[in-house]
């Protein structure tokens, strides 16, 4: 079983921000895979079904971002899963260009504040995550103003179409593991621009 986490803040003043990009997700792998998000519990919004053969949670916390741990650390405790192996989060990222993907097995919190949290519960940094491209923010911007603005109308379709695509790449996360994902999903680095 996999347990796999949008990370997000919950009221609906955050929806289309870039902050919420996790929530997104999950509602694009709900829809692909008909699950139903409704079941309150563990401090969340959950869904149970199948993706790519498996059995899994979907996991939209309600605690608000900072405080994303609370809500990972009771799902993972309830239904015992190896949170090293088969627990998924998924986060918005500033340094990846909008609408890419990068997988990663393990890793720091990158001072993103709900996957900090969630480290600090589960007292390591040993988990699958999918990290959410959002664009560079502005410069002289406030980076929480930037993450928790609503995005441009061109942006929308641009992270509608990277939820549908880490749908597809959590799909091969769960059907041929993270290391294969990796290779078919991972953004590449931004070229280095020339200068004249």
């Amino acid at each position: 079983m996999y347990v796999i986490v949008g990370l997000g803040n919950p009221d609906r003043k955050y929806l289309n921000t870039r902050h919420n990009i996790g929530f997104d997700v999950i509602d694009a792998i709900a829809e692909k895979n008909d699950i139903t998000l409704g079941e309150k519990k563990h401090k969340a919004v959950i869904g149970k079904g199948i993706v790519a053969g498996q059995k899994v949670v979907l996991v939209k916390p309600l605690t608000y971002m900072n405080l994303s741990g609370e809500s990972v650390r009771s799902v993972i405790d309830f239904y015992k899963v190896d949170e090293k192996n088969e627990l998924i989060v998924i986060s918005d990222d500033i340094n990846l260009d909008m609408g890419q993907i990068r997988i990663r097995k393990r890793g720091s919190d990158g001072g993103h504040n709900g996957l900090k949290n969630i480290i600090m519960h589960l007292g390591h940094n040993e988990f699958i995550r999918v990290r959410m491209g959002v664009g560079e923010k502005p410069p002289k911007m406030d980076l929480a103003d930037y993450v928790l603005c609503h995005y441009f109308e061109d942006e929308r379709e641009m992270m509608n179409e990277g939820a549908r695509k880490a749908a597809l790449a959590i799909e091969a996360i769960v059907a041929e593991g993270p290391d294969a994902a990796m290779n078919q999903y991972n953004a590449r680095k931004r070229p280095p621009q020339e200068t004249t």
